[in-house]
């Protein structure tokens, strides 16, 4: 798996401008919904639910609008009833391109999303065209200035971390799936500051490409994530230095 978290460790850049812009509570309260609608309200049975509101949390998210948003999911508050759906597709020069919607209308947003895609110079393919091409996967950040690679890396080993990675400013924590709680628990235990703990699609193989190509990607992804039923877009593209540099500016 290492080096196969890059794309998520980009994701996890995105997420902090978007939080800046105030882009993602949206996302949040749906998520939430879902989850509750699901799995039940108890955060001790339903995973995806603490995982999701902790998630909120972490970004500031306000109490209240974490409470309405469960509510309205085990039904004690009305609400929308908004469906799981995933896209596929490829973006420029062929990277693949996963996009997972919360959506109340399925026509509308294929067909938008559908004209994104066109728009980026990319197209939209069917269920299963690039689906097979990542996996889910925990993935845990923490800054470089809140534990040595040492320590922590014995932390997550001993919790079920699959594997940890060590970029200029961060370690990388990979677990299987229903084990990120568990690792996130033990780092939170040990006092370490953790900066984002969520699940997410990570690529089995990375597709490298060029700056220019990585730009178009980019600029993809952001038009994608724009669309209010889009929930997180993944690739597979391994986008250049350079570009990643520019998107952290």
């Amino acid at each position: 798996m290492s080096g196969h978290s890059k794309w998520a460790s980009i994701k996890h850049k995105k997420a902090i401008v978007d939080a800046k812009r105030g882009q993602v509570f949206t996302k949040f309260i749906r998520e939430i919904t879902v989850a509750a609608k699901t799995g039940g309200g108890d955060l001790n049975t339903n995973p995806r639910l603490r995982t999701a509101i902790q998630s909120a949390k972490d970004s500031n998210m306000p109490a209240d609008n974490i409470d309405r948003a469960i509510k309205k999911g085990t039904g004690e508050l009305e609400g929308v009833t908004y469906e799981e759906i995933a896209y596929e597709g490829f973006g420029p020069d062929g990277a693949a391109v996963l996009v997972a919607c919360l959506t109340d209308n399925k026509n509308r947003t294929a067909s938008e999303i559908r004209s994104i895609f066109n728009k980026g110079n990319g197209n939209m393919g069917g269920a299963g065209t690039v689906a097979w091409m990542f996996e889910k996967k925990g993935f845990v950040v923490v800054s470089k200035a809140a534990t040595t690679e040492d320590q922590l890396m014995e932390i997550v080993l001993g919790a079920g971390a699959e594997d940890m990675t060590s970029t200029d400013q961060v370690f990388e924590v990979t677990t299987a799936p229903h084990d990120l709680w568990a690792v996130r628990e033990a780092v939170e235990k040990a006092k370490i500051k953790i900066e984002s703990a969520n699940l997410t699609m990570i690529p089995k193989n990375l597709v490298s490409v060029s700056a220019d190509t990585g730009r178009k990607v980019v600029h993809l992804i952001e038009a994608l994530e724009e669309h209010d039923d889009v929930q997180n877009v993944y690739s597979n593209a391994d986008i250049p230095e350079e570009v990643i540099k520019e998107m952290s500016a």
